[in-house]
C-alpha cells in the first residue's frame, strides 16, 4: 500500500512537472471544451473538456501518467515528446492556428502498437458547469 501511495505521489509531481514545462505559446489556447476531429477509432468529433492544452500533445495516452519535454517552440508551432512508462510514449507537433484552432500531429507507440494521426482541435466553450445540488 505505501509502495502504491509513493507511486502515486511521483505520478503526480511528473504530471505537475509536464503542465509546469508548458511552452508560452500554447498558453494563447484556453482551457475549455474542445470539439476534436481525426481521433482514430471514433465516428466524428470528440468533445472534451481540457483543463492543460498540453494534453493535447499527449492525447494517445490520456488518462495515464506521462512526463513530458518541450523539444522546441517557435513560430506558431511547439514540438513535444513524452514517455508514459509502460504504456508507451509520443512525439507531438501542436500548431497553433488560432487561439481557438489547434493542429496536433503526434506519433509513437501505445500499448505496444505504434500510432501515427493528425487531429484538428476546435474550441467550443466553457467546460459544463456540474449541476449544483439543491440545498433545503
Amino acid at each position: 500500500m505505501v509502495r502504491y501511495a509513493t507511486l502515486m505521489i511521483v505520478a503526480g509531481v511528473l504530471t505537475a512537472a509536464a503542465a509546469a514545462e508548458a511552452p508560452p505559446l500554447l498558453a494563447q489556447a484556453q482551457p475549455g471544451l474542445w470539439e476534436i476531429s481525426g481521433a482514430p477509432g471514433t465516428n466524428g468529433p470528440v468533445h472534451q473538456c481540457i483543463a492543460d492544452i498540453g494534453a493535447l500533445a499527449r492525447f494517445e495516452h490520456r488518462g495515464k501518467s506521462c512526463a513530458a519535454n518541450v523539444l522546441r517552440s517557435a513560430g506558431s508551432t511547439t514540438a513535444i515528446e513524452y514517455t508514459c512508462g509502460g504504456a508507451g510514449f509520443g512525439h507531438s507537433e501542436i500548431q497553433v492556428l488560432t487561439p481557438r484552432s489547434l493542429r496536433i500531429g503526434t506519433q509513437g507507440i501505445s500499448d505496444g502498437l505504434p500510432f501515427n494521426y493528425v487531429l484538428q482541435a476546435h474550441r467550443l466553450d466553457d467546460c459544463p458547469k456540474s449541476p449544483s445540488v439543491a440545498r433545503h
